[in-house]
C-alpha cells in the first residue's frame, strides 16, 4: 500500500481524509457508522466564546446537486465544549480539531486561547469565511486586512497548528491566502461555503430565514478545485482541499489540484461512513497506478 500519511504544521496525520466542521457534529455522533480512529483528522462544529442560539429555522434546504445552509453558528460556547465536550473526545485516537468563529478580533483570541489549554487538541481551524452570521465570520475574510488581523490576534494566544478556512467569495483568494500566511498561518482551507438563495414561488419568500445561505456540495466543487489549485501556488504553506468531495476520484483531483490533505462535508449526510470509502478508494487508485507515496500526485497539474 502506497505512503498517504501526511503533515499539516506539526499535525501528523496517519491519512490526508479530515472531517469538515458542521457536518460531523463533535465525531461521537457517528462512532456506531465509522471507526473515528481511522479518519485523519475530525474538525468539529463550529465554537465560539460565547453562547450562540444559531438563525431562526428554516435554515437548510436541498438544492440541485447540493445544499444551502444558513445555521449561523450555533453553540453552547467554548467554556461548554471545555467543561462537557472536549472530556467525551479527548481520547479518540485521532487529530480532534476545533473549528474557532468570533464576532471581533477579541473574541476569536479568547476563544483560541481557551482552546489551546486543551492538551490533546493539537489544532484549530479559523474560521474567517462563515456567510451565515450578521457579525465577524465571512466580514473578516474578505479583505486582506480582515483576514490579516484576526490571524495575527490568535497567533498571539495560539500555539499549536493554526489552519485557516477561506472564503470563496472574495474576488482574488490568493490575496487572502498570502496575507494570513504572513501573519503564521500553519496551513490554509478551502473553500468555505459560497453565497447562495433560494425562492418559494408561491409564497414569493426565500426559502431559508435569512434570505440567503451557503451552498455546498458537488456543485461547488469545481470551483472549489480552482482555488485550491490558484492558492496551492501562491502559498508555501499546505493547502486542505474541500468543496464537494464525495468519493476517491472527487479527492485525487484536489490532491492533483495542489491539495495536501482534503476535508468532506455534505457527503456525510448522504452517507456517514464515506471517510472511510473515500480513504480506501484513494489507498486502491495509488496502488493502481504503482504510486508508492500520496506527495507524488500533490499539485501535480
Amino acid at each position: 500500500m502506497a505512503n498517504i500519511q501526511v503533515k499539516i504544521g506539526q499535525l501528523e496525520m496517519k491519512n490526508p481524509v479530515m472531517t469538515a466542521s458542521g457536518t460531523f457534529g463533535y465525531g461521537v455522533e457517528f462512532q456506531d457508522f465509522v471507526p473515528l480512529d481511522q479518519i485523519g483528522g475530525i474538525i468539529v462544529k463550529g465554537t465560539t466564546l460565547n453562547h450562540r442560539e444559531g438563525n431562526d429555522y428554516p435554515r437548510m434546504h436541498e438544492t440541485p446537486s447540493g445544499m444551502l445552509n444558513c445555521v449561523g453558528l450555533q453553540n453552547k460556547g467554548v467554556d461548554y465544549f471545555c467543561n462537557n465536550i472536549y472530556p467525551t473526545i479527548k481520547d479518540i485516537d485521532t487529530n480532534m480539531i476545533v473549528n474557532v468563529s468570533g464576532s471581533c478580533v477579541e473574541d476569536y483570541g479568547e476563544c483560541a486561547a481557551r482552546v489551546n489549554e486543551l492538551d490533546k487538541i493539537p489544532a484549530i481551524e479559523l474560521n474567517i469565511s462563515c456567510p451565515n452570521v450578521k457579525h465577524g465570520g465571512m466580514a473578516f475574510g474578505t479583505t486582506t486586512e480582515g483576514a490579516a488581523s484576526v490571524v495575527r490576534e490568535v497567533r498571539k494566544r495560539y500555539d499549536k497548528t493554526l489552519i485557516v478556512k477561506l472564503s470563496p467569495n472574495v474576488t482574488d483568494v490568493t490575496e487572502i491566502a498570502r496575507a494570513v500566511e504572513a501573519e503564521g498561518a500553519d496551513s490554509v482551507s478551502l473553500i468555505n461555503t459560497l453565497m447562495g438563495m433560494a425562492i418559494d414561488i408561491e409564497r414569493r419568500k426565500p426559502l431559508l430565514s435569512i434570505g440567503t445561505g451557503g451552498l455546498s456540495g458537488p456543485a461547488v466543487k469545481p470551483v472549489a478545485v480552482r482555488m485550491v489549485n490558484q492558492v496551492s501556488k501562491a502559498v508555501k504553506i499546505p493547502v486542505i482541499g474541500l468543496g464537494g468531495i464525495c468519493n476517491a476520484k472527487d479527492a485525487i483531483e484536489f490532491f492533483m489540484a495542489g491539495a495536501s490533505a482534503i476535508e468532506i462535508g455534505t457527503a456525510n449526510f448522504l452517507d456517514p461512513a464515506v471517510t472511510i470509502k473515500v480513504r480506501d478508494g484513494i489507498n486502491e487508485w495509488l496502488d493502481s497506478h504503482n504510486i508508492k507515496d500520496l506527495k507524488e500526485i500533490i499539485g501535480v497539474i
